[in-house]
């Protein structure tokens, strides 16, 4: 047991220039961003190589998130987490900008990204914070198919026809389990709970060209051994929202997720919880307080619970909603 208590930790983003991103990390976050960028992404906690995230906040400022799951293991993460996990961190989070459509792509799942590459697959889940008129989500096949139909489609540049198209209000939440063909469209932002693997494999690009004429590569011999061919179901998360109280919104094996909508305080007791817990501000100003210590977030910024605090009170400023991710 480490003697140095731990404490509700932000982490510095990692905000990623894409050229499908938009402007709404500055309009509507308010984050202190140089104007005429375009942000597509917004990592909130990472421990990727080369994107590892660092502590803005208290004493352990400035260590990276590896830094830490070494010096506390199990008082950060959980110990089941940690005997499973080591000195990885299993979930990445980000909140994603959407301009223009995304190329559509496809995740390996934990056995195949094992035996190529060593390292979890991924699987995700979306929530749709904000979305244009007519802006949605391409999740699954709108029917059977086989990987003949799939081949002749990527050859004629047609894949999108085959693809369900999903009108997107926001407050939904949409899983993407690995292995489902999928892309973001134009006028999204959401916030992303996967894990923690960046192994994409783009399959179409909407025949799109770059500056020099040249189309972006394409990986359809792996993206065949990925895509679950057999994949029929609902990716549209159902769930009753109760106001000023937690609502349970997704249970899995990856993460769970749970949405405060809230204007009340709202204690929270973590006793039965082996786990980190993250919070994800989507609207308004939220408050967390401990024994020792006091933090806020704002829209578009996030904060991790280590697992060893057993009790946070969390306040909202006016009306607020967060999501609440832990495994």
């Amino acid at each position: 047991m480490n003697t140095t208590s731990l404490y509700p930790l932000k982490f510095k983003p990692i905000v990623k220039e894409k050229i499908w991103g938009g402007n709404r990390f500055l309009t509507l976050f308010k984050k202190p961003l140089a104007p005429n960028i375009k942000y597509g992404e917004s990592w909130e906690i990472s421990d990727l190589e080369g994107d590892l995230s660092i502590v803005e906040n208290g004493f352990l400022s400035d260590n990276e998130i590896t830094e830490l799951v070494e010096l506390y293991m199990g008082e950060l993460v959980g110990d089941k987490i940690y005997n499973i996990y080591g000195l990885g961190f299993p979930l990445l989070f980000k909140f994603i900008d959407a301009s223009d459509d995304l190329s559509v792509q496809v995740h390996p799942n934990d056995e195949l990204a094992f035996e190529r590459y060593g390292q979890q697959g991924k699987t995700e889940i979306w929530y749709v914070i904000d979305a244009e008129p007519g802006a949605g989500l391409y999740i699954g096949f709108k029917n059977k198919i086989d990987p003949e139909t799939f081949l002749k489609a990527v050859k004629n540049g047609t894949v999108d026809q085959l693809l369900q198209f999903y009108p997107v209000q926001k407050g939904e939440f949409y899983f993407i389990p690995a292995g489902t063909v999928h892309a973001i469209g134009k006028g999204v932002l959401l916030a992303e709970i996967q894990q923690a693997s960046d192994i994409t494999y783009r399959i179409f690009d909407w025949n799109r060209v770059d500056e020099q004429g040249e189309p972006r590569e394409l990986h359809i011999e792996e993206s065949l051994e990925a895509i679950d061919f057999s994949n029929d179901e609902e990716y549209k998360v159902e769930y009753d929202l109760v106001q000023n109280t937690t609502t349970p919104v997704f249970r899995s094996d990856f993460f769970n997720i749970n949405l405060l909508s809230f204007e009340q305080p709202i204690e929270k007791s973590y006793v039965n919880i082996d786990s980190f817990i993250v919070y994800m501000c989507i609207e308004g100003e939220v408050h967390f307080f401990t024994e020792e210590h006091h933090e806020r977030i704002f829209a578009g910024e996030s904060i991790m619970i280590p697992a060893s605090l057993a009790q946070v009170d969390i306040v909202p400023n006016g009306n607020s909603k967060v999501l609440e991710i832990y495994m």
